[in-house]
């Protein structure tokens, strides 16, 4: 067999693992990586050396440094205070209730880690559904979607968004001018998509509509002064990563900076913040850096780019649109982070072979954080979420995501991908 055909098997079978979910997706991830070092060696197209520098430690510095902030975040009960609050507010108005809860966890995962924000805020979404006495089906979808559209507009929002800015040396404020406003418009179009889908959970009179007015939001800030600290700290970091081009600063350097004054600050039980990273994403990403390093070594990338290169008839703007609806549909079929991961080298190649790249990035960006909403694995958020609807009466299942998620995820890919083409220059630059 040839080092190429090796490293593609082992590659697709990683995937078809963490798609199937046979075992958990880091394992499975982890074994691919050292199965691929392993024939690497001994076929002589890999090394030790080669999986190393294959690992970027940009992404894995700035995922790292959110994840100690968010650590910090988690026990002061701030989350939980803006759902009790949403709950409040609302008045027991079912899609009052669905729109602040998904405003706050969009908001909170432009600039969180979006599984976290889920993993705490869900809880207390179906905590008030009870109390309402309506599904709380329809909030966590919500909160799930919105989370990953939200995530989107941002460098830090979402996993491959931090990928793409580092493969691409895009900032901060490249996401704020160029992916910001068109997300915005595909984030009402997902409301609005929502709102119709779940009309008749929405129409539905609660039961108990008077319960949530006695919630009292301060009962669930345990740590005010930690949380307030905390906050502080992420509102410098956002102003460092909005200055980030003129001080000449890497993103990952503002998360490690922010997270190491807030660990000072704050003065936490280190042993426990650091229970609260999540190692195995880090693992994960890891490995997966490795296996596609192994692709690149053996040449199949390389040679996938020249294969797209060579696609006559397609104007730049219709290949970026063509970009956004593969990566869309690879990204409800497995997991996004692979699927970008994975298309990242054939992108940096296109561009060695002299194409305007800037809009594909773009693209990859657009195509990966919506395509996400398709199906229940197509998105870490998504996966939490669905696993955390098992506590209700009503558990989300794969039909019952895919009948709102597809939906969903074509509309606002349509959308984006109009925006795309009428305003393509604005994605060259």
């Amino acid at each position: 067999m040839s080092p190429a055909l090796v490293a593609g098997l082992i590659f697709s079978l990683s995937l078809v693992l963490i798609f199937t979910e046979k075992l958990n997706r880091t394992i499975s991830s982890f074994i691919g990586a050292v199965a691929m070092i392993g024939f690497g060696i001994l076929m002589g197209f890999y090394s030790e050396a080669k999986a190393i520098a294959a690992i970027d430690f940009e992404t894995l510095g700035l995922l790292f440094g959110m994840m100690v902030l968010v650590a910090l975040l988690e026990p002061t009960g701030f989350i939980q205070f803006l759902a009790v609050w949403a709950g409040r507010i609302s008045g027991g108005n079912s899609f009052r209730l669905l729109v602040l809860l998904g405003s706050i966890t969009t908001v909170l995962s432009m600039f969180l880690d979006n599984v976290t924000t889920v993993v705490l805020i869900a809880p207390v979404t179906v905590l008030i559904s009870e109390l309402v006495g309506v599904s709380a089906v329809p909030f966590l979808v919500a909160e799930a979607i919105l989370s990953n559209t939200g995530g989107t507009a941002t460098l830090v929002g979402d996993p491959p968004n931090v990928l793409i800015a580092s493969a691409a040396n895009l900032s901060f404020n490249d996401f704020l001018t160029h992916s910001l406003p068109t997300i915005a418009v595909a984030w009402i179009a997902s409301l609005l998509m929502l709102r119709f889908l779940y009309r008749e959970d929405m129409a539905k009179k609660p039961t108990s509509s008077q319960a949530v007015l006695g919630l009292d939001p301060k009962e669930a800030l345990e740590q005010p002064r930690d949380a307030r600290r905390v906050l502080i700290v992420l509102v410098g970091a956002l102003i460092l990563f909005l200055l980030q081009e003129p001080l000449h600063i890497t993103p990952s350097f503002i998360a490690f900076f922010a997270a190491a004054i807030a660990l000072v600050w704050v003065r936490p039980d280190v042993n426990l913040t650091l229970k609260r990273i999540e190692w195995s994403v880090l693992v994960f990403f890891a490995a997966l850096f490795v296996m596609v390093g192994g692709l690149e070594a053996t040449g199949v990338l390389h040679q996938f780019a020249n294969t797209l290169l060579k696609v006559n008839g397609v104007s730049d703007r219709l290949f970026g649109v063509l970009m956004i609806w593969v990566v869309a549909v690879l990204s409800a079929v497995v997991d996004n982070v692979p699927i970008t991961i994975a298309i990242i080298p054939i992108i940096l190649d296109l561009g060695s072979a002299g194409m305007n790249t800037t809009p594909l990035w773009w693209a990859l960006a657009f195509g990966a954080g919506l395509g996400g909403n398709g199906t229940i694995i197509g998105s870490t958020a998504t996966i939490v979420v669905v696993s955390l609807s098992e506590r209700t009466h009503t558990p989300i299942t794969s039909g019952s995501w895919s009948r709102v998620g597809i939906p969903v995820m074509l509309v606002t890919c349509g959308i984006v991908s109009v925006i795309f083409y009428l305003a393509y220059p604005l994605f060259t630059r």
